[in-house]
């Protein structure tokens, strides 16, 4: 019978490597909810002012250049690509043109410009700064209630 120190292994019974630390996997934010600031009335009266609105991928932006709506006329652009990417009006599920063409203007001005800040500038804050005591805050621009920021 063969005798081995207990310090030096026999062959083929070396320890494994250690497990290598897998890489912290950073996150991205994808979705962003928002407040509309007058909201969408649907077909029964019903006002729905919170939703959701997701990043902007390159077949958002291409698909609707191919949209005869769009190709007749350019600004429907802006109603095709924002019922591709928020994804949720209040309970309303299937956001589509036709209930981006039925929100008050000021909702829609609201959309584009959240749009152009989550899909260029990664986020919903804007840095204002107050006229009266000239104090510099950050507000968010996708809802939340009066007095939250």
């Amino acid at each position: 019978m063969r005798r081995t120190s207990s310090l030096v292994p026999l062959p083929g019974t070396e320890p494994a490597e250690p497990p290598a630390v897998a890489p912290r996997r950073e996150t991205l934010r994808t979705e962003f909810p928002f407040e509309l600031p007058r909201g969408y009335v649907d077909g029964s009266g019903t006002v729905h002012r919170d939703g959701v609105m997701r990043l902007a991928t390159a077949r958002d932006e291409l698909v609707p250049l191919r949209d005869d709506r769009v190709r007749e006329n350019p600004p429907y652009l802006t109603v095709v690509l924002l019922s591709r990417v928020v994804t949720r009006i209040g309970t309303v599920l299937d956001v589509h043109p036709g209930v981006v063409e039925d929100l008050f203007a000021s909702d829609l001005a609201f959309l584009q410009d959240m749009y152009r800040r989550i899909n260029s500038e990664g986020h919903t804050r804007a840095s204002v700064v107050c006229p009266e005591c000239e104090h510099r805050f950050a507000v968010d621009l996708a809802g939340g209630r009066l007095g939250e920021s």
